[in-house]
């Protein structure tokens, strides 16, 4: 079968609609390239202006539209042919941020009602966090990791995928004790040898690793941890204030620069400042060990 008889249809990041005509209009072109009956057409299109709810705009010109409103035509004129598979190439791209992440629940639900498969070309690692329900990392060609956001997000399998979404603070490190429920990896970054609660499963040969640690799992406090792993001291070096969450970047002692992500719970908490003396710590199932 060519591949313009395929039931495929697609939605452009610049949308791609007909400046000469309406918004209806817009809509039913692909229908009337199919050479459907009129009233079929009228149904089809009415239909889609309900879903994206367009339908008191059906007489308007794209540049009578915001964006915002310009991508609702443009996914009503994909979706009108009842298509098997959506192509979205960066979808949101011609939008500006708060629109952006508005956009993005509304397509999803908008998609979902339909039940249309979609694949989406993104190189915002939120708007694949938020949209999808399975992600493809690519790297020259080549997929890196395939999983759900979570799994990508806390399970990454190489250092390329826990690099590419989201922060990260990597340990460069060896196992020194690898046991069934347990390892022991000594970093030179760090003062304290890693314990993790899980085996590593090193070859003899080899027993270098990486361990990824995210922000939000780095946890700062002001007053020694009574364990002996997974902590080190260290000094307060910026603060950025965020709104919801602070990032505290925090020196270690040989030097390396680390983040610990801290909720704004509370409106004037005490919390450390520039230049306090600190420790960080975390949990032994919090880092992930990578061996690529």
């Amino acid at each position: 079968m060519p591949p313009y008889e395929r039931p495929i249809n697609m939605m452009f990041q610049s949308y791609a609609l007909f400046p000469h005509m309406t918004v209806a209009d817009n809509i039913a072109f692909g229908l009337k390239q199919d050479k459907l009956g009129k009233p079929e057409i009228e149904a089809r299109v009415a239909e889609m202006l309900k879903l994206v709810q367009m339908t008191q705009y059906a007489k308007r010109k794209p540049h009578q539209l915001s964006g915002g409103q310009r991508q609702r035509v443009a996914l009503a004129r994909s979706l009108a042919k009842k298509p098997k598979l959506l192509l979205l190439d960066e979808p949101m791209g011609a939008l500006d941020k708060k629109l952006r992440s508005q956009m993005q629940l509304e397509l999803v639900e908008i998609i979902e009602r339909v039940g249309v498969t979609c694949v989406m070309v993104t190189h915002d690692q939120e708007e694949a966090m938020t949209m999808a329900e399975r992600i493809a990392i690519m790297h020259l060609g080549w997929i890196a990791q395939i999983g759900s956001p979570i799994d990508i997000y806390e399970t990454p399998t190489s250092r390329l995928v826990c690099e590419f979404i989201g922060s990260v603070n990597l340990f460069e490190g060896d196992v020194i004790e690898d046991m069934e429920a347990h390892a022991l990896i000594r970093s030179p970054e760090l003062e304290r040898n890693i314990y993790v609660g899980h085996g590593v499963s090193t070859s003899v040969e080899d027993k270098h690793i990486t361990y990824a640690l995210r922000p939000e799992k780095l946890l700062i406090t002001t007053e020694q941890p009574g364990f002996e792993y997974n902590w080190s001291r260290g000094k307060v070096h910026d603060i950025a204030y965020l709104g919801g969450h602070s990032v505290f970047y925090v020196e270690l002692p040989g030097g390396k620069l680390v983040q610990s992500f801290v909720a704004n719970a509370e409106r004037q908490g005490a919390r450390p400042t520039w230049g306090d003396e600190v420790y960080v710590w975390w949990e032994d199932d919090s880092g992930v060990v990578l061996r690529s």
